[in-house]
């Protein structure tokens, strides 16, 4: 019987995996709305795109929930009304109704304007066609903290016109996270594909710092949910397909 402070390391990614792939199942939803909804559309447009996006962004990050940010950005140019365009709604207390429209500079000649399809949230699933986890990184644009952001790509007659995703901010992560990863027999800590930590249960390993080790970043570019073993006697599985990774020491 398992019991707390006594789970296996495999135990504790599939708990990890599964508070993740609660998000990876709501934005994937999203995806699916715009996709079918926009695809008999005779032009895409911000005026008919945007009152969409806020049907599910702006309840997503209403009251206490683990989102912080929500919405769609649209490739360059897919949109006939808008060249840049940003649907994005933030979860705030500094507004009567707890949530507001991202503001946005959409105009290339602007000192400013800043190109999103250079950030890895765009650019990876631009490359892959598939969903994607960013971070944690400091997010200067929406939160000005740590950050985590998942991405999907939303697709019309075979090409890209966009990507929906959300925020979470890590300090919310880490408390749903953090008790589960102390449920574990030995000291863990959650990373990126990078090698990041998002939490741990080490006070020392702050969020956003990079944790290093010998062949630590091989083992977890190539996440199997098989612990593999390092040489310093810490070992590596994946937290389900969320491309994070569990590192647990002896």
């Amino acid at each position: 019987m398992t019991t707390i402070a006594t789970r296996s390391a495999a135990d504790v990614a599939i708990s990890v995996a599964a508070t993740i792939d609660d998000i990876f199942a709501t934005i994937d939803g999203w995806r699916d709305l715009l996709e079918d909804r926009l695809a008999a559309a005779d032009a895409l447009t911000a005026e008919t795109v945007d009152p969409l996006v806020e049907t599910f962004a702006v309840p997503a990050v209403s009251g206490t929930t683990l989102l912080t940010g929500a919405g769609f950005v649209a490739a360059p140019g897919a949109l006939a009304d808008a060249q840049w365009h940003l649907a994005w709604w933030l979860g705030t207390t500094s507004s009567a109704d707890g949530v507001r429209r991202l503001a946005t500079i959409d105009d290339p000649s602007h000192e400013q304007f800043r190109d999103y399809t250079a950030l890895e949230w765009w650019r990876v699933p631009q490359a892959t066609g598939a969903r994607h986890l960013t971070g944690p990184y400091v997010d200067y644009v929406c939160t000005d903290d740590y950050t985590v952001t998942v991405t999907t790509p939303v697709m019309r007659d075979g090409a890209m016109i966009g990507v929906v995703g959300a925020d979470a901010l890590v300090d919310r992560l880490e408390r749903v996270l953090l008790p589960v990863l102390r449920t574990g027999r030995s000291p863990a800590t959650l990373v990126n594909a990078s090698g990041r930590v998002v939490t741990s249960t080490d006070a020392r390993r702050e969020p956003g710092s990079m944790l290093r080790g010998d062949g630590l970043i091989a083992a977890v570019r190539a996440l199997s949910p098989v612990p593999v073993r390092l040489a310093d006697g810490t070992s590596v599985l994946a937290c389900g397909d969320t491309s994070l990774a569990l590192v647990v020491g002896i």
